[in-house]
């Protein structure tokens, strides 16, 4: 595909270049072939889609760390291409870049829709919260056509099974139909990610995913709605967008967010590179001071991958952070949580199909 070396930024996208990932044993160099084709304007990268024939759908998760312990991803890739995202690196498991190909060139389950129906059937299923948008958007700019995620939270409404959304994407706003009636049986809750209210920083940071501005809309729907929402400023980068968590978590409280939570800037194994790239292209005046930042708050790496560790960083100046962001909860009155409580399951029924026999009780 395109080669490693940048070209420059590409409108719509994130990253800068195309490096293969960690388990190729070739690299791909950038040659100038003496027409000066090196020197030309880098040219629009268009999505391609390709079936994922997975034979499951539900994603179990052990980690100390995070929230929950089962979680859906209908799309591998995302095409908001946020530079930062953690997600990235599991491109490579499939041959493919962490790079443009993480956000250009997306996998999407057709078949999601019906193998939630045959796991939550199972007669050994025991419900816990399903999360949404854990490793990549569930509601990217392809959700608008294939609409897999409003599948899913069809399944999720029909077996009385809660479900936690994490998302940038103002599309959510659609499935309200879905997750109002789920939230007023304690069935639903959701979490919009902001990380800057700037909007030329969202926009070469986060291209393609909705404005802060449409972001803080979706969070007054939502909660307009009756849905439990929260705001997540993630991740927090320091020297970047560390400054504005105060002004966001005001913005979030004031469009009705009930919640929050962040995270830091983790940059493990190909964004490291990745990001560092993007700064020096994007933030050129910045980019030492950000890496030196990042390094501080990693044990002087730019990743920590400890549990406990690696959503918080360490150090002083991680501290500082978490402090900042537990006064600006408490002054606004966020209930902060990293749990899943409030969610439901109690509930949960596995709807009777044709055929099944009627119930004596």
């Amino acid at each position: 595909m395109d080669p490693a070396s940048p070209q420059g930024p590409r409108k719509g996208r994130g990253s800068l270049s195309n490096a293969v990932g960690r388990f190729e044993g070739y690299d791909r160099v950038e040659v100038d072939d003496g027409w000066g084709s090196a020197d030309e304007p880098a040219l629009p990268l268009a999505t391609t889609l390709t079936e994922d024939t997975t034979r499951t759908i539900i994603a179990r998760n052990k980690s100390p760390d995070v929230p929950f312990d089962r979680s859906i991803n209908m799309y591998r890739g995302c095409e908001h291409g946020c530079v930062y995202c953690f997600a990235r690196p599991t491109h490579a498991y499939l041959g493919l870049s962490p790079g443009l190909d993480f956000e250009s060139r997306l996998f999407y389950k057709p078949r999601a829709a019906e193998l939630l129906v045959q796991e939550l059937s199972a007669a050994g299923y025991r419900c816990l919260p399903m999360a949404l948008g854990t490793n990549t958007d569930p509601y990217q700019p392809i959700e608008r056509e294939l609409q897999l995620t409003r599948h899913i939270l069809e399944v999720l409404r029909d077996f009385n099974h809660p479900v936690s959304i994490v998302t940038k994407g103002a599309l959510v706003q659609r499935d309200i139909d879905i997750l109002g009636p789920m939230a007023v049986k304690r069935q639903a809750k959701v979490a919009i990610s902001i990380t800057t209210l700037d909007r030329a920083l969202a926009r070469r940071m986060e291209p393609r995913a909705a404005t802060p501005e449409r972001r803080l809309e979706t969070v007054r729907a939502l909660a307009d709605a009756g849905i439990p929402v929260g705001v997540m400023a993630a991740p927090m980068i320091p020297g970047l967008n560390d400054q504005e968590l105060e002004t966001i978590l005001e913005a979030a409280k004031d469009a009705g967010a009930g919640t929050a939570g962040y995270v830091s800037l983790r940059l493990p194994l190909e964004i490291k590179d990745l990001f560092a790239e993007w700064l020096e292209a994007q933030v050129p005046l910045r980019a030492k001071h950000v890496l030196a930042l990042v390094r501080d708050i990693r044990g002087g790496k730019l990743n920590s991958a400890e549990f406990g560790d690696r959503m918080r960083g360490g150090g002083a100046y991680a501290d500082l952070l978490a402090q900042r962001f537990k006064l600006a909860t408490r002054r606004l009155g966020l209930n902060q949580t990293r749990e899943l409580g409030g969610l439901d399951c109690s509930q949960f029924r596995r709807p009777p199909r044709a055929g099944d026999q009627l119930s004596l009780f």
